[in-house]
């Protein structure tokens, strides 16, 4: 009977786990020298990759680094060195979720990592456009999705079409001018969805909506 019983309450307990997970979708706002963006994380899809980015968040890691790959029509990718263009140390590597159905499609967001499937760590890049060809597929994993632009695609845009070169160590599609991430952190709402309450806010009284 007790075996019974717990196994009925590890079955509930895995339920609801399973239910908070599907339902959470964090929102970070990435502020930038170009503008804001807000970002909606699939943590109901990447968990353990929208974790590990939100360890870096709330640690301020991103805070005075920089976006330095620009690809026009590929991908804007920062979060890898500060303002100085120095390497920042970061924690090991994670474990590769691309295969989460997410797909690599303009306006989301995803990890950076080298030939090493499980070696996504702290950068991560935006897709300009979509870019099928960073996709798990046929058994081969890909580049992990976790989450969507909700707001600010247009500084995505415009952050890549800068002007760029190169700078040692670093890459040959470094921006020109700096465009550096000043924060990024958690947030409640996005400004859109505040205003839209406040839009939708009823005008009426009591006893006019009792008429």
């Amino acid at each position: 009977m007790y075996r019974k019983t717990a196994l009925i309450f590890v079955f509930i307990i895995s339920v609801f786990s399973s239910l908070s997970i599907h339902a959470a979708r964090p929102l970070v706002l990435i502020t930038t020298t170009m503008g804001d963006i807000t970002v909606e994380l699939a943590s109901y899809r990447a968990p353990g990759t929208v974790a590990n980015f939100l360890k870096y968040v709330d640690g301020k890691f991103y805070d005075n680094t920089v976006f330095h790959r620009i690809e026009q029509d590929f991908v804007v990718q920062g979060g890898g060195f500060d303002i100085n263009y120095e390497y920042k140390e970061t924690r090991r590597g994670i474990k590769n979720e691309s295969d989460n159905g997410l797909e690599n499609k303009r306006g989301t967001i995803a990890m950076a990592r080298t030939d090493d499937v499980n070696s996504a760590n702290a950068q991560f890049y935006f897709n300009v456009k979509d870019n099928r060809s960073l996709d798990a597929r046929f058994g081969r994993l890909g580049y992990t999705v976790f989450g969507k632009v909700l707001s600010g695609i247009e500084v995505i845009d415009a952050m890549s079409l800068v002007a760029v070169g190169s700078v040692e160590f670093v890459g040959n599609t470094v921006p020109v001018d700096p465009i550096v991430i000043k924060s990024i952190r958690v947030i409640e709402k996005t400004p859109e969805d505040s205003i839209k309450e406040e839009a939708n806010k009823p005008t009426t009284t009591k006893t006019e909506v009792q008429k």
